[in-house]
């Protein structure tokens, strides 16, 4: 019973940084409830706390009278006599508290309202706090490495979470490996704050380059817009106000020590940066680099943009995976087909029709090949499925099928 209970409170506004007026009025709170719960009403109690000094006060004020009706608002003058016989009947009379009368089962109660105060003031304040730093790149450790995502710890201790679906897929770590990440979303579950963090976020590529390149951060560059496929490439588009500042150049820095870094810290993600354009034909020209295109053709109603490849710049368009022509039609927001030029080198005329195959493959997916610009065999063959599957709107099933039936003929 002697315990003071004061220190315990001293050590939770130190652990959890409250500020001193919320931690009064936490205090205040559960001691008046406490009483209500032992008096029945607690109005007339004024509790008095020192937190810096230790110490707390608790008084109950009852008025003097001739007979009680209300024995917690109230004493008789018989009884107040016998203490002090200088009250008379009208006056308050004071009486303090000890913390002794709260009993075991009371002051047990003061500590679990106390816990349950403190920890949702804990939550509302780490919600606020990374609610206004959305956006920002954090730096932490990782606490505990999970299959489906990684618990990361921040400079206060405070649990952030990066799900597997924020991950670059290299992405490796263990426990006190450090993360850099952005944060990506801050919301109520279940009445905790859950802090999300991402790698494979847009902005954190952005914030990336804000970092390494001061021209960015400054204002003298801007990042017109990014699009990622995380952990393989990614296209920044980069604009300078400054006439007299490359924008490609300055990201690139000197030997490209400021590129190195961001590549690095993205698992060795390909990072291609553009001179950003308002003309749309100039910047799928700039985002397929290094192909050459031979002719460019844009079609505004249906936002798509037709272009004419020679055989030879085929794949470099295309990219592995279909990774550049993705991205470049995403960074434009224009679909883009790709044609093949007619080459008449001895490798295109051992070339085979798509329509000589119409009695193994069915005429519908033969037509949907050639609206690709893919009306040889050698064309399919050169594109890898995934592109196939997406350009077509075939199934992967028809894609591997229809390439193996190809495949097979020049195998023959």
């Amino acid at each position: 019973m002697e315990v003071n209970l004061i220190s315990t409170f001293a050590e939770f506004k130190e652990l959890k940084n409250i500020d001193r007026a919320t931690m009064m009025s936490v205090l205040e709170d559960i001691f008046r409830t406490q009483l209500a719960r032992m008096y029945g009403d607690a109005d007339n109690f004024d509790i008095i706390i020192n937190i810096d000094k230790g110490d707390f006060e608790i008084w109950r004020n009852r008025t003097v009278v001739e007979t009680v009706e209300d024995p917690n608002k109230e004493i008789s003058l018989e009884e107040v006599q016998k203490i002090d016989d200088s009250y008379e009947i009208g006056e308050e009379y004071p009486e303090e508290i000890s913390l002794a009368s709260f009993g075991r089962r009371g002051i047990l109660n003061l500590r679990q309202n106390l816990s349950s105060r403190i920890t949702d003031i804990e939550k509302a304040n780490l919600f606020k706090k990374y609610r206004d730093k959305v956006g920002e790149v954090l730096v932490g450790e990782v606490y505990q490495a999970w299959k489906k995502e990684v618990l990361v710890m921040d400079e206060d201790g405070n649990e952030l979470v990066l799900p597997k679906s924020e991950q670059i897929p290299s992405d490796f770590f263990r426990k006190g490996d450090t993360v850099k990440a952005v944060i990506l979303s801050v919301e109520m579950k279940n009445n905790s704050p859950v802090i999300t963090l991402s790698r494979t976020s847009n902005l954190f590529l952005e914030r990336l380059f804000e970092q390494e390149v001061p021209e960015i951060f400054d204002g003298l560059i801007t990042i017109k817009k990014v699009v990622r496929m995380p952990g393989d490439r990614a296209k920044v588009a980069v604009e300078s106000y400054d006439e007299r500042i490359d924008p490609v150049g300055a990201c690139v820095g000197v030997k490209g020590s400021r590129i190195h870094g961001i590549v690095r810290e993205l698992r060795g993600e390909n990072i291609d940066i553009i001179n950003w354009t308002n003309n749309t034909q100039l910047l799928v020209q700039r985002a397929l680099s290094p192909a050459k295109i031979s002719a460019i053709r844009i079609d505004e109603p249906t936002k798509s943009i037709h272009i004419d490849l020679e055989a030879s710049e085929l794949a470099l368009a295309i990219g592995r995976g279909g990774s550049n022509i993705l991205l470049a039609e995403q960074l434009s927001g224009y679909k883009i087909d790709v044609y093949r030029l007619g080459d008449q080198s001895q490798d295109d005329e051992e070339d085979v029709m798509l329509d000589d195959f119409s009695d193994e493959i069915d005429q519908w997916i033969i037509d949907a090949l050639k609206g690709i610009g893919c009306d040889t065999a050698k064309s399919v063959l050169a594109l890898p499925t995934e592109e196939i599957m997406r350009r077509a709107d075939l199934e992967e099933e028809t894609a591997v099928e229809v390439q193996r039936i190809l495949r097979a003929e020049f195998e023959n």
